[in-house]
């Protein structure tokens, strides 16, 4: 039978409701190098200026906070409230517990309800209760706006990859969520700027420098969250300023990559979460994860308190901190563009981890602290670079979207034991000047994200040899035939080649 022949089905992407009639036909999920037509090219890039921004500014606000605490911290937030390290690692800890419970219900809720309304309503919420740390007055306080800031926004970064994941065709991916993840080095870098300017109120208002950190940081983030409820599009199919011929074409894109999806094509949610546990791919990339975010929490928290014990003081350490954080974006960038060109995020990976892993020797072995500064510029772009293709790795590798959605809320969810883990490393456990114990843990950390790629990388690639031996058999069996049909393809059908 005839693609003609075929009755319209509808199609539906992350939003139910965000519809377009087209025929249905066979999916082509292979990933060989395609030539774009320059009419489809103008159009992907239409759709960056559309979405890149705005999802741009609510991770970058995200991480804002993620960082602010930090500053505040050196800022003197830790004397004024009177408490100790292991009490200001409590308090962090408990942003981290209801991010973990979160993380997978919010991600199916954008399934159901639709991105434009759950990802402004985290951040609106979250920045509510940023703002709120600027009025504390005690540890109970800290503790609570630490404790809501994670429930609230706990769901932001699967929710916002999972967003650019139903976006995006699989080879153009990992540069749209490399421009996001260097919203979150521009918040390192801005913080610690934003910082150094902030504390210079100190006594504005009878408020110290490090309550106005909170309280302008927290009132931006509300603000954006406001627009973000207009700007934000549910799905290709509903953004704004495309005319109906041009949703059609980014449609068929996205189809013929498998990522716009029929109603059953999108899976059910309890048999493909049970599912994930047999993907080998998946439970590495998720071991993978709890390493990278181990160190990128410890970083991210920590940078301006390791660099305060290199020598340098209060707003200087806060501005020591960009440099890193201003490679780091640069190479995000660079790296996802090679990335994508080749197919190649896992020896990208390996060869971040390898760097970081340099860097972190560097700065375990070396007593001189300006080599330990210059370590920071290999450790803090080898581990922050790792995000964006090992977002992309899971995205890329599973489906249908059902489990995509879940395995990208289950890696976030089960790295949040590693941060943990990060927030007790340095100073509760490991003290400063040297940070001896937390580094060689670190240290670990990247020689086992090496290896678990490696694993990861060795196994995708078995799987596509495989199922390309089985795609010739069937082939030779019948000819030139139609591929068949799988509702839902899964990833582990033979129809399905995995992005290496």
């Amino acid at each position: 039978m005839s693609s003609s022949e075929h009755d319209p089905k509808v199609v539906e992407t992350l939003d139910e409701k965000s519809v377009v009639h087209l025929e249905c036909a066979p999916p082509a999920l292979d990933v060989e190098s395609r030539n774009v037509p320059p009419h489809m090219a103008k159009l992907w890039r239409k759709l960056d200026f559309l979405v890149l921004p705005i999802i741009s500014i609510i991770y970058f606000l995200f991480s804002l906070d993620r960082y602010s605490i930090g500053n505040a911290r050196v800022a003197g937030m830790q004397k004024a409230l009177h408490i100790t390290d292991d009490q200001y690692s409590i308090a962090l800890t408990a942003q981290l517990i209801p991010q973990m419970l979160v993380q997978i219900p919010s991600n199916h809720l954008i399934i159901v309800i639709g991105p434009r309304i759950i990802i402004p309503s985290m951040i609106l919420c979250g920045g509510i209760v940023c703002t709120l740390q600027g009025v504390m007055t005690s540890f109970a306080g800290l503790v609570t706006c630490r404790f809501f800031i994670g429930f609230f926004q706990g769901g932001l970064l699967p929710g916002a990859s999972l967003y650019l994941a139903s976006f995006y065709p699989r080879r153009k991916l990992q540069l749209r969520i490399a421009i996001m993840h260097s919203a979150l080095a521009s918040a390192s870098a801005f913080s610690g700027l934003l910082s150094a300017g902030i504390i210079h109120m100190d006594g504005i208002a009878h408020k110290p420098g490090w309550a106005w950190i909170f309280l302008l940081e927290g009132l931006f983030i509300v603000i954006v969250a406001l627009v973000a409820f207009f700007l934000l599009p549910d799905s290709p199919t509903t953004a704004l300023f495309f005319k109906d011929s041009e949703k059609t074409l980014i449609a068929d894109g996205l189809r013929d990559d498998g990522i716009l999806v029929e109603g059953p094509e999108k899976g059910c949610f309890w048999p493909e979460f049970r599912r994930i546990f047999t993907q080998p791919h998946i439970l590495l990339m998720v071991l993978i994860d709890v390493f990278y975010d181990s160190t990128l929490s410890s970083l991210g928290t920590f940078l301006p308190s390791i660099i305060a014990s290199l020598g340098y003081r209060g707003s200087v350490a806060q501005l020591m901190t960009v440099p890193p954080f201003a490679v780091s974006a640069t190479l995000a960038i660079f790296t996802a563009l090679i990335a994508d060109r080749y197919a190649v995020r896992g020896l990208t990976m390996i060869i971040l981890g390898t760097m970081a892993t340099i860097g972190f020797a560097m700065f375990l072995v070396s007593y001189d602290d300006n080599v330990r500064y210059g370590s920071l510029f290999l450790f803090v772009p080898g581990v922050f670079c790792i995000g964006p293709p090992l977002g992309t790795w899971i995205a890329n590798n599973t489906a249908p979207l059902v489990r995509r959605a879940t395995a990208l809320a289950l890696a976030s969810t089960i790295r949040n034991v590693g941060s943990i883990l990060s927030m007790w490393l340095f100073g509760a456990i490991s003290p400063p000047p040297r940070y001896t114990s937390a580094t060689i843990t670190l240290l670990a950390f990247q020689v086992g994200t090496v290896v678990c790629v490696v694993g990861a990388w060795v196994y995708l690639a078995r799987e596509n040899r495989r199922k390309e031996r089985m795609r010739a058999e069937w082939r030779a069996c019948h000819g030139a035939v139609d591929a068949p049909r799988e509702v839902p393809l899964r990833n582990e059908s033979i129809w399905f080649e995995y992005v290496m």
